[in-house]
């Protein structure tokens, strides 16, 4: 049944798409105007000469995705492995890299964290204070520095305090509460938003139950002048962790975690000349225990501090575009089970835009130098080139060295199933794409082919399923693979339908590597297929349907539906939403079954 839906998706998508170019200009057009902001070199994105993917605002409100994580997982090439409902607990994966591989900014802040890319997630921001999200993969996301390994995702959150206001309530299955508020004002040369959420559940099996708190704040100031903008957010979430980590014995763990950002910047410009200095200070806090009524049995607790500055600059002259920055920080630790531990840490990155050929041909060669103290200098370069072939196709091209050093789980932990290695060393990769784009009045497409040839990935390994998971550098691992996606909006009489369909394919060559069992690296999505109808045929109704195939390394695959419908009088919204209506059983990580057929019911109000 779920195939025959895939397949009905896709032949009914694709014919809609090829016959209604003709119509009025839609949601693809507008994205195509979008100025790329996480980058030095800011350029619209239909310029840019790498794989880039942007989810707006109005994709997200139509979403019946109700956070980060979910949205996310509607983009082909992208793998969140959830455990629980909400987001609760989620891993980030692009292309087959791991978790610590992807790299997390929000306005441009680079937000991992030192102990664990587990925590990555926990600074999802609640999709009300999104205004879009930046998709970067692949080795043009370089200028970030070393946590992008396979690519980046940065969420722009929203400044315009006038469109804001809302407040808003969901009840569903497992006892899901959701309430959330989010107000924003003027006051002169001043703008504020600010924004608080509560989610709750009794939970949709054993000891899976969760509370998460979410609040936000935004603050432009001198919006007459140069804009200062101010943000902060806090999360803490509490939740049941049942078979989230160690064995699969372990029903009765439980966690707790705090994330928060403070972070200012400015931009400062000229006709020729553009600097963006950002101050931040990001701090997270993880409390786990193995037996929730019973702490003495084992129990950590981690908190990580990071400080730092990072100032962004691009100059036009006649001989293109010079992009250049320097992010520098200092990391600390106080962990009950990693020890005490600090580590400074800079990223310095130059590169150059030459446009050639009245402006058709654009070549970017780059180069980034990190330093960590306790790893040395290394110096990564890479190339972009496009080539715009008319004013609707784009062939582009991609080259470049990615690293990453170790967490501090990785070399110190020491735990009841896992242990880490303070002997690994910096994992490494040469990847290159190459693609073309299509930019339509209102059908956007790309097509990519990717390769990344990585050593000494970090992995957790054992050859007896009794051992313990042990921290191992892997030899060497080539990941090839190819990318497509399509979105195409057209109007039925009055109205706008939106389709988008994405599939990825990755096929890894474990090379030399032989382990019995991997834990994290050699479990990647080889298939991946989403499809998304966004409708609308009655003047105040709306719906969407999301459709996901995934099929992993190991041979398990599943297909999942989510749906939403909306009802809009005035400013009042009614919603119903639908997760895995068709029942599915399916696991994305570990032993964690996910649930089946769960339904949220919605009131929301604009004013």
């Amino acid at each position: 049944m779920n195939t025959k839906l895939c397949l009905s998706l896709f032949v009914m998508s694709i014919f809609l798409s090829f016959n209604v170019l003709a119509q009025q200009p839609s949601e693809a057009q507008r994205l195509d105007s979008i100025t790329i902001t996480s980058t030095a070199i800011e350029l619209p994105f239909k310029k840019n000469s790498r794989t880039i993917t942007l989810i707006s605002s109005e994709v997200i409100k139509q979403s019946p995705a109700t956070n980060l994580a979910e949205l996310l997982q509607q983009e082909a090439g992208i793998d969140v492995r959830r455990q629980g409902v909400n987001g609760m607990q989620a891993d980030l994966y692009i292309r087959g890299g791991s978790f610590d591989q992807t790299l997390l900014l929000i306005d441009g802040i680079k937000v991992e964290d030192p102990q664990t890319g587990h925590h990555t997630l926990n600074m999802a921001l609640p999709l009300e204070v999104i205004e879009r999200v930046e998709i970067i993969k692949g080795p043009a996301a370089r200028v970030f520095g070393q946590n992008a390994f396979t690519g980046a995702i940065n969420i722009v959150t929203k400044s315009n305090a006038d469109t804001v206001n809302s407040v808003g309530y969901k009840l569903g299955s497992y006892n899901q509460q959701q309430a959330s508020g989010t107000l924003g004002t003027n006051l002169g040369n001043t703008s504020l938003i600010g924004h608080a959420s509560v989610n709750t559940s009794e939970g949709y099996r054993h000891n899976t139950d969760f509370e998460n708190q979410n609040y936000f704040v935004k603050g432009r100031f001198n919006t007459n002048g140069n804009p200062i903008d101010v943000i902060g957010t806090f999360s803490e979430r509490k939740f049941g962790a049942n078979q989230f980590y160690a064995v699969e014995s372990g029903h009765d763990q439980y966690e707790e975690t705090q994330s928060s950002l403070v972070g200012a910047s400015t931009k400062f410009q000229t006709e020729n000349f553009k600097i963006t200095p950002r101050v931040y200070w990001k701090r997270n806090q993880d409390m786990y225990l193995y037996v929730r009524e019973r702490p003495s049995v084992y129990r950590n607790l981690h908190i990580s501090n990071k400080v730092g500055l990072q100032v962004n600059a691009s100059y036009t002259s006649n001989a293109g575009i010079t992009g250049f920055g320097i992010d520098a920080a200092k990391v600390f630790m106080t962990s009950t089970n990693l020890g005490e531990r600090d580590r400074t840490m800079a990223n310095l990155f130059v590169e150059h835009r030459f446009s050639l050929a009245d402006n058709s041909l654009d070549i970017t060669p780059g180069i980034s130098v990190n330093y960590f103290s306790d790893f040395k200098f290394h110096a990564f370069p890479g190339l972009d080139v496009g080539y715009a072939i008319n004013d609707a196709f784009k062939a582009y091209a991609n080259v470049g060295y990615t690293y990453r050093v170790p967490t501090y789980t990785d070399l110190y932990y020491i735990g009841r199933t896992d242990l880490g290695n303070e002997n690994l060393e910096p994992e490494k990769a040469l990847s290159e794409e190459i693609g073309l784009k299509y930019f339509g009045a209102n059908f956007n497409a790309y097509i990519a082919v990717f390769n990344r040839s990585s050593d000494n990935l970090i992995d957790y390994t054992k050859e007896n399923e009794a051992d313990k998971w042990q921290a191992t550098n892997l030899k060497s691992l080539t990941s090839t693979g190819a990318e497509l996606n399509l979105s195409s909006s057209f109007k039925t009489g009055l109205y706008t339908q939106n389709i988008s369909l994405g599939y990825t394919y990755l096929d890894e060559d474990l090379n030399d590597i032989k382990t019995t069992y991997s834990k994290y690296v050699l479990n990647a999505l080889t298939h991946h297929f989403t499809a998304t109808v966004r409708s609308q045929f009655l003047k105040n109704v709306s719906q969407s349907i999301i459709y996901k195939f995934a099929e992993r390394s190991s041979g398990s695959s599943y297909s999942v539906v989510d749906v939403q419908a909306t009802l809009n009088v005035s400013g009042l919204e009614l919603s119903v939403i639908g997760n895995n209506i068709f029942n599915t059983d399916y696991v994305e990580t570990g032993f964690v079954p996910m649930p089946k057929g769960n339904v949220l019911i919605g009131v929301h109000y604009n004013f």
